[in-house]
């Protein structure tokens, strides 16, 4: 049986555990490249987050699954969420990724 993991608001849960690990963090970045990969120009993906501190453990993981698939990536840091839509607009990026769990608790976190 697949389990989905990905919701209206993406993955979340609580950081370090399942589903919310780096394991998890480099498979969403190797499935989701391999998915916007076609074609032949080169594939660019806009990373932020927010202040969390299991950001940063997350960050590296979806930033090595992208890589690993032969994505660039621009990572932009600590910014509000719709900051990653209009910068991965003007730096016409294939796709914007942000880290975060939005208002849930500061343990958690979150992809989408």
């Amino acid at each position: 049986m697949t389990r989905k993991l990905f919701g209206t608001d993406g993955i979340r849960g609580t950081a370090n555990r399942a589903p919310m690990t780096a394991e998890t963090a480099l498979r969403v970045g190797m499935a989701t490249a391999a998915h916007f990969t076609r074609g032949d120009h080169r594939h660019r993906v806009v990373i932020g987050k927010d202040p969390r501190l299991s950001g940063y453990m997350l960050e590296p993981a979806l930033t090595s699954g992208f890589v690993s698939m032969g994505m660039d990536v621009i990572l932009v840091g600590p910014m509000p969420t719709p900051a990653v839509a209009m910068l991965t607009k003007t730096l016409r990026a294939d796709l914007g990724v942000m880290i975060s769990a939005s208002h849930n608790p500061y343990q958690d976190n979150g992809i989408k």
